[in-house]
């Protein structure tokens, strides 16, 4: 929970709202913004979790200005600009994240897109393992192969070794061996 804390996107004050289990700050009558301290994200952000619904349906001002695309800075950390990413695989929100303090920040109806993305945390790590895999699969299957390819060589190299090289060279074979 924070105090005297303004809006990033457009100033105003943010309001404290406690629900269940979490205390975030919110832009009532503003802009209708969410900023949610670290690891408060993952109590809402999934469809059962009942706070979440609430803060989704936050009351939006009136000729409120904002620039959405603008960088923004960290509400609670002075002169900290937020980082832009996206909030899913489906690319379909960004999210602004503070990389001091790990807090984010939600615009107005950005928590409504993301809870209906996925019912819950393993469909979205599954969402994402499969937009990796578009993304890398087959860059990681080479490297797989090579990588396979260069332990059977390996393997093969110290096959040879045994032949040529007399026991007492081997470790651990014989007391007193070289290693």
């Amino acid at each position: 929970m924070s105090q005297n804390i303004s809006c990033p996107a457009c100033s105003k004050p943010l309001t404290p709202m406690t629900f269940q289990n979490v205390t975030v700050d919110v832009c009532q009558n503003g802009c209708g913004g969410v900023w949610l301290d670290a690891h408060e994200f993952k109590k809402v952000d999934e469809q059962h979790e009942q706070d979440g619904d609430i803060l989704a349906r936050v009351t939006l001002g009136k000729d409120v200005e904002k620039a959405p695309h603008a960088k923004r800075k960290c509400p609670k950390c002075p002169n900290m600009i937020m980082l832009r990413r996206f909030e899913s695989p489906l690319k379909q929100v960004y999210v602004d994240e503070c990389p001091k303090c790990a807090g984010i920040w939600l615009d107005a109806g950005e928590l409504l897109v993301i809870r209906s993305q996925y019912k819950t945390e393993d469909e979205r790590k599954a969402a994402a393992s499969r937009y990796f895999d578009g993304l890398f699969g087959g860059q990681m299957a080479t490297e797989r192969a090579k990588t396979t390819n260069d332990t059977a060589k390996s393997q093969n190299f110290a096959r040879a070794l045994r032949f040529i090289c007399p026991s007492y060279y081997l470790p651990r074979k014989q007391k007193g061996g070289a290693f």
